[in-house]
């Protein structure tokens, strides 16, 4: 069978059980969830041996330190795997949730509810997590899914899906709501953007080329996510003992994330004496600094910045850093060369904190705080799908309603127009 048909085949079935998925109850979606969660955690031990197998295999093939981590699984991130289930089970079930209603002059009562996309495709990289957290939103917003993992987890997610797949059936979900797509080669990317009708939206979640990738071939409706060139913005009006640990760990906490700063931006009036203090931080921890002429000058042991860097998601223990003249240029250089994710200013100023959050364009906006909170788990919505980096339908962290669109329904007795 060629792979185009097999792919067309899974999707078919899996469009199949979508429509079995529209009438399951809140009771049944939370007791599959229950168990997803009890099974991953008595089974952990096989999770983490075969995962074990897929990290081996990356470190072989020469795979960089930050992709490692974010393949790697232990006990702790399984727990958390669990947790995001528990939490989704706990979450209100949006489908069949009015937000509007009018009765008309003629009589014809109009309602509109929430309802599931159907088929929900995800096409991700290096992180078995996500298999999980997109089945849990899934299964809770009444879709099916159809996964496609990247081929360093290849068995990981093979063993947790066929998990998942037994305890949701377990309690009455259908079989084929949860499809994985086990094909490695690249082209099922693009084979599996093209099952229209079959596929009602794509979701990629990975670096800059996959998105690309996705968008440039898909004829599915796509939802973007996250590449992430995140900013911190340093204000004049900073206090230091909320600077330097928020701008630390927003970098070293977990570099390899798509919330993790990459760009670092100083007011002028405090730079010689706030860059020297978070440079020796940062160098403490092993990152790279890349500075611009203004922060060079103040700390020497800064590498140069070329244009590039202001633009690079690097997902890697590396920082540029940049001196700006006030408020308003921060704000520039963030909209020129942000992803539209997440960027933060540190300021006790409030004026100035009020402008940043109005005029900076991303999906989230921090005041004195980290943009490493831009996760469905910290922001309450359980699991999330993606954070997207688009405008259309859903921006920022992408959880339940995310995956739900509308359906109007209309009651009338013999009118006619």
């Amino acid at each position: 069978m060629l792979m185009k048909d097999f792919l067309a085949n899974q999707a078919r079935e899996a469009k199949d059980a979508a429509r079995i998925m529209a009438g399951v109850t809140t009771e049944m979606k939370n007791a599959a969830l229950m168990a997803m969660a009890d099974a991953i955690l008595a089974r952990q031990d096989e999770i983490i041996a075969v995962n074990a197998e897929d990290v081996k295999a990356a470190l072989e093939k020469g795979t960089r330190k930050n992709m490692i981590d974010r393949l790697t699984l232990n006990p702790a991130r399984i727990e958390s795997m669990a947790e995001g289930l528990h939490q989704t089970a706990a979450l209100p079930d949006p489908i069949g949730h009015e937000d509007f209603h009018v009765t008309r002059p003629n009589g014809l009562k109009i309602r509109r509810v929430r309802v599931p996309f159907g088929v929900v495709g995800i096409i991700y990289e290096a992180r078995p997590n996500v298999t999980v957290d997109a089945v849990a939103l899934c299964i809770k917003s009444s879709n099916a899914c159809l996964l496609r993992g990247g081929s360093e987890a290849i068995r990981t997610n093979k063993v947790l899906t066929d998990i998942l797949i037994e305890a949701a059936t377990s309690k009455g979900i259908p079989e084929h709501a949860i499809e994985f797509v086990a094909i490695t080669d690249r082209d099922a990317v693009v084979a599996m953007c093209r099952l229209r009708k079959l596929v009602d939206v794509i979701i990629p979640r990975g670096g800059a080329g996959l998105i690309t990738r996705v968008v440039e071939h898909a004829t599915v409706p796509v939802i973007e996510t996250g590449t992430g060139v995140c900013h911190i913005y340093v204000d004049k009006a900073a206090n230091f003992d909320i600077a330097l640990p928020v701008t630390l760990t927003a970098k070293i906490s977990r570099p390899s994330v798509c919330n993790a700063m990459e760009t670092l931006l100083v007011h002028k009036d405090i730079a010689a004496d706030f860059l020297p203090k978070i440079s020796k931080l940062m160098i403490e921890n092993k990152v790279e600094l890349r500075g611009d002429e203004l922060s060079r000058k103040i700390c020497p042991e800064m590498e140069i910045a070329t244009e590039e860097d202001w633009a690079t998601e690097y997902s890697d223990l590396i920082l540029s850093v940049k001196v700006v003249n006030s408020l308003e240029d921060a704000i520039a250089h963030i909209n020129k060369y942000n992803t539209e994710h997440s960027d933060a200013i540190i300021t006790d100023d409030k004026d100035a904190a009020e402008k940043f959050q109005k005029l900076v364009d991303a999906a989230a906006v921090y005041v004195n705080t980290s943009t490493r909170f831009t996760d469905g788990f910290e922001f309450g919505f359980g699991a999330e799908i993606g954070i997207s980096t688009q405008k259309l339908h859903a921006r920022g962290p992408m959880g339940l309603e995310a995956l739900t669109t509308m359906k109007y329904l209309v009651e009338g007795y013999g009118q006619t127009r």
